[in-house]
């Protein structure tokens, strides 16, 4: 198997196997802690080869710097099959997310494994932003 795409983004879609990604990102700047980010998605696409037929389970888990889960980890099972005339399948998973907050600044990563083995992750850096105090006139 091979991870093709591993996105944060805005919003995902699949249409017809084709994977549509808007607005990817790996940084977030917030005026103050915690911070909330209202909606995004992590868009995958990963090709299994034929030799990988049968089930698989997907595993993302979200989390800090310290490795504590910033939500419940995600488990995606996959059925694949690899149709004769081909040697690979191509499979695209979109998980909306709303309301991801974030206690504190810092690096945090979203972890991709299949079937207990770690394949990739994602990384997502959240930025305090420094507030601009006006000046006294």
């Amino acid at each position: 198997m091979d991870i093709q795409v591993a996105a944060l983004c805005d919003a995902a879609t699949d249409s017809a196997g084709k994977l549509n990604i808007l607005g990817t990102f790996d940084t977030i700047n917030a005026v103050q802690m915690p911070a909330v980010h209202p909606q995004c998605s992590i868009a995958l696409r990963i090709i299994f080869e034929k030799i990988e037929e049968g089930a698989h389970k997907l595993k993302l888990n979200f989390v800090d710097e310290d490795g504590k889960l910033v939500m419940p980890s995600i488990d995606i099972p996959v059925q694949i099959a690899v149709p004769d005339d081909t040697t690979f399948v191509s499979r695209n998973f979109i998980v909306n997310i709303q309301q991801l907050k974030f206690a504190n600044p810092g690096l945090y990563s979203i972890g991709i494994a299949i079937d207990g083995r770690h394949e990739g992750s994602v990384p997502l850096l959240v930025k305090l932003l420094q507030q601009k105090h006006p000046e006294a006139a």
